[in-house]
């Protein structure tokens, strides 16, 4: 039996209805913006009848009758002064106008009961640290005022602090480490775990500003970002610590970020980069970054220990010479990165000396990225053979030169596997994943100035160029196109990126070793066979 079809009302009467009601809200809306001074005028009308009758219940009954005669009185003088009724109407307006207006309420004055208990408890957390016996007048003592000790504050909507300046003695040891370290960890604590903090020490005024840094953006993809030749993105960091922006688009929104910018060539101080965290943590993602972007202007020579084919996406494109996994494909790869390196400085040199410029085929910069080359170096030793790092002397020493950059990647518990060349010249340092604040200053060579976390997103971590300051860093989003837990956007975003694939065949690295070593002897020979040229006889 067919089901009779529903009533008309019934059937499209839910669109009709959101209609109605969304008419009737803005309809309500309007009326409300067009009636708001005649509301508020009734408003203030209604609170002065209200303080009216309370101050006639007020009025002893005695006295109620000479003030009915001074209020008779009033009107009588209005009635008969010229326009009196009308500027009366003006004035009554204008009062009820005042009292009828929306009166937000004032701001407390200072903490409330739960904010100055937190901040005493944390004033008396710090009394062991900040106060000796001999001080006749301390700043920090059991039972004191901690206002004197902290005279700026900041809560978030939680109730718990956001910003604190702490004013501390000056005979406070604040250029010792471990003081400093014992200070942040208890402060830390006390503030509430979960956040990182950022701690400003200022010697000169004794003042020790901390506060909770927002969470870094895991949401930026990869892209063609706004460099010029020889800058490399790492990745982005906090607005206070770099004065560059870079803009980027997150969608259809383009937003300014402060990045993490690597400088590399002739003139960069440091032209080699070291990358170590955690499984998992990004560390081939960002090795993935850095050469998507080195493509855009040079060759890319891979060699990956894990062989799990994380750049297998880079494999036939455009300026990628090769993509080795094995061992013997790594040896032949390095030994003919160092004979490239070798005949780019011999070039050079000659040219120098002739006073021309540099050859074009030099000009092209040269990219070694080693991802995991300790499990290379473990099967290396298996076989019998020698360790791809020793290949790596002349590339890390002379790359500067001969525009040749490298950038290895490895574990934190593996990096004493890495031989002395390696861990000498890059200067350039990157720590993924969780860390403790000894173990970024081992690998960093400097403390971080904020407190690191246990639990960081991928790609979260820390940077330091060289001798300067260290940066938190998030690296931007470059998985595995390949990959099925990859997300279509994250996905498209990198294969927009890849060059195009290759159609002319590419000589390997082994042959090109052949040819480069055939050619330096039939040159050597070339030089023995001439003869001599005969000196002029005067």
């Amino acid at each position: 039996m067919a089901r009779p079809p529903l009533p008309r009302i019934l059937s499209n009467g839910t669109a009709s209805l959101a209609r109605s009601r969304e008419l009737a809200r803005s309809a309500a809306d309007s009326a409300t913006d067009v009636l708001h001074p005649l509301i508020t005028i009734a408003r203030g009308l209604r609170r002065l009848a209200a303080a009216g009758r309370r101050r006639w219940a007020e009025t002893p009954k005695d006295k109620r009758g000479p003030l009915l005669f001074l209020v008779a009185s009033v009107i009588l003088v209005v009635a008969l002064v010229p326009y009196g009724p009308l500027l009366a109407g003006i004035c009554l307006m204008g009062a009820c106008a005042w009292t009828g207006r929306e009166r937000n309420p004032p701001a407390p004055d200072g903490p409330d009961e739960a904010q100055a208990q937190r901040l005493q408890s944390l004033y008396e957390a710090l009394v062991p640290y900040f106060s000796v016996p001999e001080d006749p007048d301390p700043l920090f003592a059991h039972g004191g005022a901690w206002d004197k000790a902290f005279p700026s504050y900041t809560f978030d909507d939680t109730g718990r602090i956001s910003r604190l300046v702490v004013h501390y003695p000056a005979y406070f040891t604040d250029g010792e480490a471990e003081s400093r370290a014992r200070i942040e960890q208890l402060l830390h604590a006390k503030s509430g775990r979960g956040r990182e903090y950022h701690f400003a020490w200022d010697e000169e005024g004794n003042e020790l500003t901390v506060s909770v840094l927002p969470p870094l953006p895991t949401d930026i993809a990869a892209q063609r970002f706004v460099t010029a030749p020889g800058e490399t993105v790492l990745g982005f960091t906090d607005e206070t610590d770099v004065r560059r922006t870079l803009p980027v688009t997150d969608g259809e929104q383009c937003r300014d970020v402060p990045p993490v910018v690597w400088r590399t060539g002739v003139r960069s101080t440091e032209p080699h980069l070291l990358i170590a965290g955690q499984p998992g943590s990004g560390t081939t993602t960002l090795l993935r970054s850095i050469a998507l972007q080195a493509l855009q202007y040079g060759d890319v020579l891979v060699v990956e220990g894990t062989g799990t084919g994380d750049y297998a996406c880079l494999t036939g494109r455009e300026g990628v010479l090769a993509i080795e996994c094995g061992v013997a494909g790594a040896l032949a790869s390095l030994e003919w990165a160092a004979h490239e390196t070798e005949r780019r400085l011999i070039a050079a040199n000659r040219a120098r000396q002739a006073g021309h410029s540099a050859p074009e085929d030099i000009k092209r910069p040269l990219w070694i990225l080693l991802d995991r080359p300790s499990a290379l170096g473990h099967l290396a030793a298996a076989d019998g053979r020698d360790d791809p790092q020793s290949l790596l002397q002349v590339p890390l020493r002379h790359g500067r030169a001969a525009n040749v950059t490298v950038a290895v990647a490895d574990q934190l518990d593996c990096l004493d596997a890495l031989s002395d060349a390696v861990r000498q010249h890059t200067r350039a340092r990157v720590v993924l994943g969780p860390a403790g604040a000894r173990r970024l200053e081992e690998v960093l060579g400097a403390p971080p100035h904020t407190t690191p976390t246990s639990e960081v997103p991928p790609g979260r971590g820390y940077a330091r160029l060289g001798t300067g300051p260290v940066h938190r860093l998030q690296v931007p989003a470059t998985p595995d196109p390949y990959d099925d837990a990859t997300s279509e956007a994250h996905r498209r975003a990198v294969l927009d990126l890849l060059p195009e694939r290759s159609t002319a065949p590419q000589t390997g690295p082994t042959e090109q070793i052949t040819e480069q070593i055939a050619e330096q002897r039939a040159e050597e020979l070339q030089e023995v066979t001439e003869p001599a040229p005969v000196a002029a006889e005067s």
